[in-house]
């Protein structure tokens, strides 16, 4: 028996939206044994939705598939092995980019533009800003390392663009510039990256992943991180206030903003521009806005009172280990043997109603000896030890300790463990500095992390705010970073 398992045409949805295609099935198919027509229409459709490049303004999209399947088992066992393959590899690929460290043995990652250090990793396309790339190797020696940036889309997937297209340089490029450690306990190797240079430089604004690998072969990352070359062609005016959310008010930061796009082509500000907004940079809490509220001439309005509201959180957490002569902030003891050893003042559950100030770095970390002369090669490492007097809460769970020193990552190297003495306790090996950290719930059964448990939460927090205006051109292959804007809540 011969059954046609579909027919299928992508057809514009609407004006402007071009990209968002709906399937018109041509006919009905017979099942085939083994697999319902509903499974492979659904699994075909998919494939073929997946494989599409993203295009706008067009008038109109066909793709028709024809299969004649004769009613075998066999047959139908090898295209859903196929289809099943297709669409895990695919999903594999479009991972998006983050910032991670892949060897446990890369410690003290610093990457900031150069104006200040710890300042948002954002650099004008055409100028003479850099970022730079500061990382340890607790191996010491020297190692083969290259690096290579790539352009990604707004949700940091690759743009699948040839290097080409977005370089102005070589593909790639080694690391030469490293340095000993020197009067250390923990001998370690200081390695330093300034980007762009003459070797490596971007064509184009956009997101930029930066990965540093081991010699010369791209499967061995070692590191990346985010990197944001704007090209500025739009206004912003942005401001915060407390949330309009009775039930939040005295919790809660909402930003309101408005983008000027002028004299861009955008034909569909829901297809052709996107937003997204970071607190204190932590991109794991950031909100992508697609819909404005309204729109006023060239003017698009993000005001609505549901997006873009902000737990205000706490001020961070912050301990000061510059020098290990004595006990400084939040410091309780420190030992000296074959290693340095801190041991940090138990820290309290903070859910108190009330606010209290005092001064952090939001989320930040800043490598410092007070005792030495570049703290980017004598300052020591320490094992620090933390210790989080809570209760448990009434849900299952674990908590973490994360800040920009740790990427935010809530993993088996931040994830705490309870002691005899009913505390939580973990230690972790940190170079000599300033740290800002904070204690996250994860509740077991969900997996949702909420900080606000551990932390409290409070609509005076002196927080950050960065604002990121993507757009995507009617015909373009890849999203450019066009507004950047960053605020204080109380500056």
């Amino acid at each position: 028996m011969k059954i046609v398992v579909a027919r299928y045409e992508a057809v514009p949805n609407t004006i402007g939206q071009s990209s968002i295609t709906r399937l018109k099935k041509a006919c009905h198919p017979e099942p085939v044994e083994g697999l319902s027509a509903e499974a492979l229409h659904t699994m075909l459709r998919r494939a073929q939705h997946d494989s599409l490049p993203e295009f706008s303004n067009i008038s109109s999209c066909s793709i028709s598939t024809d299969f004649h399947i004769r009613n075998n088992v066999w047959l139908s066992k090898v295209i859903l092995l196929f289809l099943l393959t297709f669409l895990t590899l695919r999903s594999f690929a479009q991972t998006p980019y983050d910032n991670t460290v892949y060897n446990t043995a890369i410690k003290s990652v610093e990457f900031y533009n150069t104006r200040k250090q710890g300042d948002f990793p954002v650099i004008n396309l055409g100028t003479d800003e850099k970022v730079l790339l500061a990382f340890d190797d607790l191996r010491g020696g020297s190692r083969t390392y290259n690096y290579t940036i790539e352009h990604c889309d707004t949700r940091w997937n690759s743009s699948n663009l040839s290097p080409a297209e977005y370089l102005q340089s070589f593909q790639d490029d080694r690391l030469y510039t490293y340095t000993y450690s020197t009067g250390t306990m923990q001998k370690y190797t200081h390695y330093e990256q300034l980007v762009p240079n003459n070797n490596i430089a971007p064509k184009i604004s956009g997101n930029y992943i930066l990965k540093v690998y081991e010699n010369g072969d791209q499967n061995k990352l070692v590191l990346t991180r985010r990197l944001y070359v704007l090209g500025k062609r739009v206004n912003i005016a942005a401001n915060t206030i407390a949330s309009p959310n009775t039930q939040l008010r005295k919790t809660n930061q909402k930003l309101n903003f408005t983008v000027d796009y002028g004299s861009l082509p955008v034909q569909n500000p829901s297809a052709n521009v996107r937003t997204f907004v970071m607190q204190n940079a932590r991109t794991e809490t950031g909100i992508l806005n697609t819909q404005p509220t309204n729109i006023k001439g060239s003017v698009l309005v993000f005001n609505d009172v549901s997006i873009n509201d902000f737990p205000g959180r706490n001020e961070f957490r912050l301990f000061d280990t510059r020098t290990l002569k004595l006990n400084s902030q939040r410091v309780a003891r420190i030992f000296k043997d074959t290693g340095n050893v801190v041991v940090l003042l138990a820290d309290p559950v903070r859910d108190n109603p009330n606010y209290v100030l005092y001064y952090d770095n939001n989320g930040k970390f800043f490598p410092l000896n007070s005792d030495g002369v570049d703290p980017r090669t004598d300052a020591d490492y320490t094992h620090t030890y933390f210790t989080l007097a809570a209760n448990r809460p009434e849900t299952s769970g674990s908590p973490y300790i994360v800040g920009r020193f740790n990427d935010y990552k809530l993993d088996e190297h931040s994830e705490l463990t309870i002691g005899d003495d009913g505390k939580y306790h973990i230690e972790l090996l940190l170079k000599q500095g300033v740290y800002d950290y904070e204690y996250v719930w994860v509740d077991a059964q969900t997996h949702k992390a909420d900080d606000v448990p551990m932390e409290g939460s409070h609509f005076e927090t002196e927080n950050d705010y960065q604002l990121l205006v993507y757009y995507r051109p009617p015909t373009a292959r890849w999203d450019e970073l066009v507004g950047f804007a960053e605020l204080n809540t109380v500056k």
